[in-house]
């Protein structure tokens, strides 16, 4: 049966195939007998017989061959997981949120990664995977976002939790010495403002103060001087209200409007004490303007900030700034829930001897319980003790409670937060995996900054090149001539970089958070000509170790609020010709350090004229033999500002131009050679190479002087380096 469409004995294409209708009309059918198979399409028929001329080649058959049998038993090796096939990417500055429960499906959408990359990460965490709607546990999705390179953000439910009323948390902040301390000591009717090195808090403090109405507060001191400004930025993250506090006599300073800006970032309420009114010259009006004035909406301005005026001395108006703090307390509705797993929040860590590492903690919300399992940042522990702010044991932590926890395999960060978990191994898990996480960011940083600087490098070496191609005897050179050049160029400025000079420094203190503002208002105090390096920081006294560190790049030892050091180290360290420089005010130190840098610094030369003198007469030598050299011209001068020397380089000025500049090689006076001529005195000089002296000339005697860096303080305790 002939296939249907035949027109004129050619045979057209009856099938749909696109691959058959390349053809216009198929010859090849009129030379064989076609026969319709109904069980076969006619692409098969085409195939039939041979699939060579169409360019095809079909899988030949051939003769399977056994394996050699091995007799050697086969060989144990360890299982090591497969690496996870997925784009390597950079997201150190994505945060996403997590919580209890959330499937593998959500976690990979929100980590912008596919399912089976998530699941190979969960199969190497060693979580069993079924599919890609399991539920997963906050901690495990924390690991997995950690191995993709983001960072959480832990969200908490309160659903089916017994949430009570809680006690606000409030923060006292201001500027330096203007009665925040003084003003707990009234309300909690104590004395640390007296203990107080200095005179001012340098510590991040917490404690609980009962109200005469029977409410308890915790309030969270916080210093006052310009180093601890991250001290009072924790402050303002965790607190439910904030007291301004500004002393009347003084206004507004620097460190009152940053406390207001921290506020304002972390979107907390405001109270504002005007302290200090008993004295003569104390103007709270002044106090309300200025706070008006700097966008503050006072009460009595139809805003929402209450004022309250004390004087912490004499008792006056504590009454009232406890009702208005009670007041905004309530209208705010402070709650938390009571039970389930404790979330906490670092305020400070010290390392205690003999107790280890501690961290002073407050918790927002749950109960902590003594003998669990914490993860706080990346260091973790049991807790082995817990004390409230009198120094008591107690089994366990209420929220909006500051108390201190004991049991950590590590000294924290303050403003780390902490989670319970339900066991050591998953303890581990989150610490290791934190760890592995920050040094993947810092690495990523120390990268990022190195890539900076070569592209600038880069930069500066094509415009170099470009001037360089633009002089006439260098216009003909390109191509491999440009990259020699370049490659030449580096090879010198590698070689001729001179050793850039700096101050390393080893920072121990006594809590976590000094440390940190010791090391920035340090590194505030970078002079151009002598930056200051950290080379390492620690919490702690100083140990042997800090002294062979510090004797290894040739640093000094800056030790804050740390006790005196045992005669042994003492010695070590004068053998070692090791500086230990201890202080207990931040004040002293940064002047010490500040006055270190400016005797260290290499200082710039700059010239600077010495003298004046004015050409009153020229003298001329000739006939000299030629052991004497050439003839000389002398001339005659009177030194009328300053000084000159011999041993300077002299500049004639001929109505006001620069004629000639070169050394001195005579200076007589009264015939006798002498070194210096002083103001008022004449004597003669002679310049080498010049002749060309006139009546009327001014001379000027230049020398090189040497430019150290200045120290600044200044009254708001501010520092700077000024070169």
């Amino acid at each position: 049966m002939l296939m249907n469409g035949v027109e004129s004995g050619r045979e057209k294409a009856y099938s749909v195939n696109p691959g058959l209708r390349i053809f216009d009309d198929l010859n090849f059918f009129s030379s064989r007998c076609l026969i319709r198979l109904f069980h076969a399409s006619p692409q098969l028929l085409v195939r039939r017989d041979d699939d060579t001329p169409w360019g095809l080649k079909t899988q030949r058959k051939g003769k399977f061959k056994n394996r050699p049998k091995s007799s050697s038993p086969p060989v144990e090796a360890p299982y090591v997981p497969p690496k996870i096939k997925r784009v390597a990417r950079s997201l150190p500055d994505k945060t996403i949120e997590i919580f209890e429960g959330m499937t593998i499906l959500e976690l990979a959408k929100r980590c912008g990664e596919s399912i089976p990359t998530m699941q190979s990460i969960l199969v190497n965490v060693g979580e069993k995977v079924d599919s890609e709607f399991d539920p997963l546990g906050i901690d495990i999705a924390e690991l997995v976002a950690m191995e993709v390179g983001v960072n959480v953000r832990r969200l908490h439910s309160d659903e089916g939790t017994n949430v009570l009323p809680r006690s606000p948390v409030v923060t006292v902040m201001g500027h330096v010495d203007h009665g925040k301390t003084s003003l707990l000591d009234a309300l909690r009717q104590t004395s640390v403002a007296a203990k107080e090195a200095g005179g001012i808090t340098q510590h991040l403090g917490a404690f609980v103060v009962g109200m005469q109405s029977g409410a308890s507060i915790t309030f969270l001191d916080t210093p006052g001087h310009a180093a601890f400004s991250a001290m009072r930025a924790r402050g303002a993250a965790i607190t439910d209200i904030v007291v301004l506090v500004v002393a009347a006599d003084d206004g507004v300073m620097p460190q009152t409007l940053e406390a207001m800006s921290h506020a304002k970032e972390a979107g907390v309420p405001m109270v504002a004490a005007i302290n200090k009114c008993d004295k003569p010259t104390a103007n709270p009006e002044r106090v309300r303007l200025q706070l008006a004035a700097e966008g503050l909406l006072l009460e009595e301005m139809g805003g929402d900030v209450q004022v309250v005026e004390v004087s912490a001395i004499n008792k006056i108006g504590l009454d009232k700034l406890e009702e208005a703090l009670l007041l905004q307390a309530e209208l705010m509705d402070l709650k938390a829930r009571n039970d389930g797993p404790a979330q906490a929040y670092v305020v400070e860590a010290r390392l205690d001897r003999g107790r280890g590492p501690l961290a002073t903690a407050i918790v927002k919300a749950g109960t902590l319980v003594s003998g669990q399992f914490v993860v706080v940042g990346a260091e973790w522990g049991r807790i082995r003790a817990i004390r409230d702010t009198a120094g008591k044991m107690t089994n366990f932590a209420r929220p909006a409670m500051p108390i201190e926890i004991e049991g950590l395999k590590g000294l924290p960060m303050a403003g780390d937060d902490i989670i319970v978990v339900h066991s050591e191994e998953r303890a581990r898990m989150l610490s290791e995996g934190r760890k592995k996480k920050r040094e993947r960011d810092r690495l990523r940083k120390l990268e990022k900054e190195k890539r900076e600087k070569e592209k600038e490098e880069e930069i500066e070496g094509e415009e170099e090149e470009e001037e360089e191609l633009e002089a006439p005897e260098l216009g003909d050179q390109r191509g491999g001539g440009k990259r020699r050049r370049k490659e030449r160029r580096k090879l010198q400025e590698k070689e001729n970089k001179p050793k850039r000079p700096e101050l390393p420094i080893v920072v121990k203190a006594d809590v976590q958070g000094t440390v940190e503002a010791v090391v920035d208002a340090l590194k505030g105090l970078n002079s151009p000509q002598l930056p200051v390096f950290v080379v390492h920081v620690g919490v702690g006294p100083i140990s042997q170790s800090d002294i062979d560190m510090a004797e290894a790049c040739s640093a000094c030892i800056v030790g804050f609020n740390v006790r005196n050091p045992p005669s042994s180290i003492s010695l070590a360290a004068t053998q070692a010709g090791v500086k230990i420089k201890l202080h207990r005010v931040i004040y002293h130190l940064l002047e010490d350090i500040g006055n270190l840098i400016v005797e260290k610094a290499p200082g710039t030369f700059e010239t600077q004229v010495a003298g004046e003198a004015q050409v009153l007469n020229i003298f001329e030598l000739k006939g000299r033999s030629k052991a004497k050299g050439a003839d000389v011209k002398i001339a005659g001068c009177r030194v009328t500002d300053g000084r000159f020397t011999k041993l300077s380089t002299m500049r004639i000025l001929r109505s006001g131009e620069v004629v000639f500049e070169g050394s001195c090689t005579s200076l007589k006076r009264e015939k006798h050679d002498v070194d210096a001529v002083g103001k008022g005195n004449e004597c003669g000089l002679v310049i080498q190479d010049c002749i060309d002296f006139r009546v009327g000339d001014v001379i000027q005697c230049l020398e090189q002087v040497n430019i150290k860096p200045k120290f600044i303080s200044s009254e708001n305790g501010a520092v700077r380096i000024e070169s």
